[in-house]
């Protein structure tokens, strides 16, 4: 299959791509590397400098089977950082990847929204229940999502949009503080560093591996079902504490750092709560969680004893 990936230098792009290219599909990478890194890449993988917030730039681009798109601005703290400029990655970047696959005749879209549309929603987070953003970062998911819904009602094309959960592996180090709380925890504990946790650290979240996300994603190209537009939920369906992190990478790394708490800097739209109801894409995809908590975080742990490389930043 050919393959077309954006944004396929950065964290869930880069594993992405070089877990299909290994499997003998012909993958290009789409990147404007203002975030993403060249070396996560292996030389299997086709790399073209771009940005897809101009339409232009996708025009030398041989035309792929199926596209997964994941530019775009991925947390919602880039969002203070530079508001027009993150809707533009996240809205118009998608809708030019929306008129690319129309002009080109692709049949298959998957791209990437966020379990952050959720908001605070009841758990577990079904595909089905009422949501209200809570922040721009949601907002500009839950408009490609929506925009999506209508392309490809009127344009036929199939488009389906992964719900991610808390996701977390290799290839963050470029992310620095936008990184998941759990890497991050590991870099500053290999540094010596208490992790530090805004509130109690009561606080839950479904740590998803990219392993498994990139498992949704093999299962959405190879499937056979017309969804036309769908929504699935990517994640383990199980909550952890980020007390209970903390504890489980200290038993790995062999480590005893305590949680440093202060205030939640967020007082507006944090949430609290996060576990991801599977049984859609159980029933649809066949999709089952693969990679345990424990066993993600030695993978990280061990990858790094190789890969020492230091993060960009910190959140603490």
């Amino acid at each position: 299959m050919n393959i077309l990936i954006t944004g396929g230098a950065g964290f869930i792009g880069s594993n992405t791509a070089n877990t299909f290219a290994r499997e003998g599909h012909s993958v290009v990478v789409l990147d404007n590397f203002s975030f993403g890194s060249r070396t996560h890449l292996i030389p299997a993988v086709r790399i073209v400098t771009g940005d897809v917030t101009y339409a232009d730039h996708l025009t030398s681009l041989e035309t792929p089977d199926a596209i997964i798109h994941l530019a775009g601005s991925s947390s919602a703290p880039m969002f203070a950082d530079n508001l027009v400029g993150s809707f533009s990655n996240n809205v118009i970047g998608h809708l030019h990847i929306l008129e690319f696959a129309r002009a080109r005749g692709v049949k298959k879209i998957i791209f990437a929204s966020t379990s952050s549309v959720y908001g605070n929603n009841p758990l577990p987070l079904t595909e089905d229940q009422a949501v209200t953003p809570p922040n721009f970062y949601a907002v500009t998911k839950y408009a490609q999502e929506k925009a999506s819904h209508i392309f490809s009602q009127l344009h036929g094309i199939e488009i389906i949009a992964f719900r991610f959960m808390s996701v977390y592996g290799t290839h963050e180090e470029h992310k620095g503080r936008f990184a998941n709380v759990l890497t991050q925890f590991i870099w500053g504990i290999e540094q010596k560093k208490n992790p530090v946790v805004y509130g109690d650290g009561t606080q839950t979240r479904d740590f998803t591996h990219v392993r498994d996300i990139i498992q949704a994603f093999r299962l959405a190209l190879e499937t056979k079902k017309q969804f036309g537009f769908t929504v699935f939920n990517v994640g383990t369906a199980e909550k952890i504490s980020i007390n209970e992190v903390i504890k489980t990478i200290n038993n790995v790394m062999g480590t005893d750092h305590k949680p440093v708490y202060i205030e939640n800097p967020i007082t507006k739209g944090y949430i609290t709560q996060q576990q991801a109801d599977l049984t859609k894409i159980a029933r649809e995809l066949g999709y089952q969680p693969k990679v345990a908590i424990e066993d993600g975080i030695r993978e990280i742990v061990e990858f790094r004893k190789k890969n020492p490389i230091m993060p960009a930043s910190f959140s603490f």
